[in-house]
């Protein structure tokens, strides 16, 4: 903030600001009284950076409620439904700092999203949807994305590792990925990406499949566009050519199959990517998130569906959610993990990544310089694009 005509005073570093600051003025300090009214004295020996803070609270506050509720009221309602996304305790690797990949300071956040066919054996909704995260060799892993948050919360990209892919997991030996999460949840999970990609991870959740169906039926369904008729082999449906909107029930079909395809877990992993994406467009465009009734529905669903690790304070949930506002459709980006080929190991089917082409990915996630990766390997064939089957 600038002192000009104020030659006396020390500029003053504007500070991080969260919208959800308990503090009617947003110092931390607790001092939300008013300034002082006709005491001049005691109004010009407040710090300028607490009465900006507070006018730009207030102002927020005056919008918020002119949008159609009290500033309370979204607390309340915001602190509420972040209190009811499960928490996983111990979803970290248990090792010595010098044994993961070192953290780099201003690069971002990087999350590792997991989703599964089922949290557990139980039910997946309503009061049941709260069963574990993860319970020794219930389930594996059917989907695992690396998200990064660029640092200046322009971007995000969304990296898909195959659950076929062939690599070596801590204590095991090699596997397909998805077994780690079978053998020791997300803690191990975790230690296998980190040791795959040397990337630290910041943030862990967890959701299921059915879940995503529930999360599609809140926001009223989704369209996604077939390019071509795909006909129907084994088990698999028939996809017509053409623009469907598909339901929560249609939706978890699509983003499941792959014996139909033509390039299986591949095709497979941009199928969900192409859904996802969907979803957050209709998200973005559907007036869910101005209107109050549509936005608690969705916030209800997502915390009967979804986990994150414990270290994910609801104030840090705010913090990422408010910080993201201003990204937009374009500026997150979906891609699959290099391709190495297919191969058959120990008689099992396996994704084989390609170790050079990776490395060159995964550096770029660990030192936040996604925007220059992508600008180089935009028409690469693990980007997804808008042609997918």
């Amino acid at each position: 903030m600038s002192s000009k005509g104020r030659g006396d005073e020390p500029e003053e570093d504007s500070g991080s600001l969260s919208i959800f600051d308990r503090d009617g003025d947003g110092d931390g300090n607790g001092n939300g009284g008013e300034d002082g009214g006709g005491e001049g004295a005691a109004a010009e020996s407040a710090p300028r950076r607490r009465r900006g803070r507070r006018l730009l609270v207030w102002t927020l506050a005056v919008l918020l409620v002119l949008a159609g509720g009290a500033f309370g009221g979204l607390l309340w309602v915001a602190d509420h439904y972040a209190s009811s996304v499960e928490r996983i305790p111990n979803a970290f690797p248990t090792l010595a700092a010098s044994e993961q990949p070192p953290a780099v300071p201003h690069s971002g956040q990087t999350f590792l999203l997991v989703g599964l066919d089922a949290r557990s054996d139980q039910a997946t909704t309503g009061k049941d949807a709260k069963a574990p995260a993860w319970q020794a060799g219930a389930q594996r892993s059917d989907t695992m994305m690396l998200m990064h948050v660029s640092a200046d919360r322009k971007s995000v990209s969304l990296v898909s590792i195959p659950r076929d892919t062939w690599v070596p997991v801590p204590g095991h030996g090699k596997a397909k990925i998805n077994a780690a999460y079978s053998w020791g949840g997300p803690a191990l999970m975790i230690q296998t990406v980190q040791d795959l990609t040397k990337i630290r991870i910041d943030h862990v959740a967890v959701i299921d499949w059915n879940g995503f169906r529930a999360l599609t039926d809140a926001v009223g369904g989704v369209d996604i566009t077939i390019p071509r008729t795909i006909e129907a082999k084994g088990d698999a449906r028939e996809w017509l050519a053409g623009t469907h909107h598909m339901d929560g029930a249609e939706a978890l079909l699509y983003v499941r199959e792959r014996h139909g395809l033509p390039n299986g877990d591949l095709d497979r992993t941009k199928r969900q990517q192409n859904f996802l994406r969907a979803l957050m467009i209709k998200t973005m465009s559907s007036g869910t998130l101005s209107s109050p009734s549509k936005l608690t529905g969705l916030l209800g669903t997502i915390g009967d569906v979804a986990s994150v690790d414990d270290r994910l304070s609801n104030t840090d949930l705010y913090d990422l959610a408010w910080s993201l506002r201003d990204v937009r459709p374009d500026g997150v980006h979906f891609m699959n993990a290099p391709f190495g080929g297919f191969d058959t190991i120990d008689g099992q089917a396996v994704v084989l990544m390609d170790d050079g082409a990776a490395g060159v990915l995964w550096n770029a996630v660990r030192t936040d310089r996604m925007d220059a990766y992508l600008a180089e390997h935009r028409t690469s064939t693990d980007t997804l694009g808008q042609d997918v089957s």
